[in-house]
């Protein structure tokens, strides 16, 4: 784990950083953004103490940093740049294994290390081992820097802006990649980007920054639905979500209190029931609660027998979804299986919700920011 405790930051009279405060945790993507200048490269950089702080502390794993030994804390932190840094005049090998010679580990195992990396980033080590930077593209040099970072198997990785100057066919490969390497090596990835789509393509947590100060930190889905001022709104953006709609939730547009009867009333009360609340369907549940299963207006105009309970007449619903799933799952049950209504339930069986068509067009028309003016 990673804490800034009360960080601050002045340059000449100049408040670059004021009172940040942060937990970074462990195995997890932090991406620090904002507009240029906001602090976010500065607070990052404390981190290997390439820049220090005039007050407050860093901590790693609750040891304060400014007492320890600044090589081997910065041997056990991999660091990735926007330019890669390789050493023109050495082979991509010759990049790759450096800090692993420097701190000693064995040939053979350095060799196999690097083999095993070179693979992981997607480059071939027969092809590319005795290359140089030169003869490769921006972005398979970006891949070399990474894997130089991992060599020596650092707990933390620091990347400042790594992809901002690649194409965006590259980039977005790039972004995958390390996505799947943080998925096998479970690193501290640190991440400065000043593009919100990366930060929400690839963080597990987002620190948003303006002034020198953190705006707002937490997941990239609360940032999306709760931006916690005008700042964070305008700088993600009014529809940014919809550029990663798996994070509008069932729960975020389902009807909370969907008309619901027993299973032991007669279906001449239940249609009843129906007329009343002006619905053409209706949710049958027991006493805790549970979802029994369903009746329409249809099924009761079929039924010549009005006397008959709605248990003898309801039927289990198609599909049912979690409040957790996402509008993704949530259309494709609706447009594969022509549904009108979908039930919400949770792991015991609990109603939650309903959704409808209604529903999903509401949400889906948000989209495009329909509304009038007066």
């Amino acid at each position: 784990m990673i804490e800034f405790k009360g960080i601050n930051k002045i340059y000449k009279n100049n408040i670059v950083l004021h009172d940040v405060n942060l937990k970074i945790d462990d195995g997890t993507i932090t991406v620090f953004v904002g507009p240029s200048g906001c602090g976010k490269t500065t607070t990052v950089k404390m981190i290997n103490r390439l820049i220090k702080p005039t007050s407050g502390k860093i901590l790693i794993n609750g040891e304060d940093i400014s007492k320890k030994n600044i090589i081997k804390l910065r041997r056990n932190i991999g660091y990735v740049i926007q330019n890669t840094g390789l050493f023109p005049h050495m082979t991509i090998k010759e990049n790759i294994e450096i800090v692993a010679k420097m701190q000693k580990m064995k040939p053979e195992e350095i060799e196999e290390r690097a083999r095993e990396l070179m693979d992981t980033v997607g480059l071939s080590y027969d092809k590319f081992a005795n290359r140089y930077p030169a003869q490769l593209s921006g972005g398979q040099q970006q891949r070399v820097g990474i894997a130089r970072a991992l060599i020596i198997n650092p707990d933390i990785i620091i990347m400042d802006e790594p992809f901002s100057a690649l194409d965006p066919v590259t980039r977005s490969q790039l972004q995958d990649e390390l996505i799947n390497i943080q998925t096998q090596f479970k690193k501290i990835i640190i991440f400065v980007t000043h593009d919100m789509d990366e930060a929400i393509k690839i963080a597990d947590k987002i620190c948003i920054m303006g002034g020198g100060k953190v705006i707002q930190y937490d997941d990239p889905e609360n940032i999306l639905k709760n931006p916690v001022n005008d700042f964070v709104s305008e700088f993600v953006g009014k529809n940014r979500i919809w550029s990663s709609p798996e994070y509008i939730k069932v729960e975020d547009i389902m009807i909370d209190d969907p008309v619901t009867c027993s299973s032991n009333i007669s279906i001449f009360k239940c249609m009843k029931k129906m007329r009343d609340e002006r619905v053409d369907m209706i949710l049958v549940t027991d006493k805790n609660g549970k979802l029994d299963g369903i009746i329409t207006g249809k099924m009761i105009q079929k039924e010549e027998n009005h006397h008959k309970t709605v248990g003898e007449v309801m039927i289990n619903p198609k599909i049912v979804v979690r409040p957790d799933n996402s509008i993704l799952d949530i259309l494709k049950h609706v447009t594969e299986n022509d549904l009108a209504n979908v039930p919400v339930i949770d792991e015991d069986r609990k109603l939650r919700g309903l959704i409808t068509r209604t529903s999903l067009v509401t949400t889906l028309s948000e989209q495009f920011d329909i509304g009038t003016e007066e």
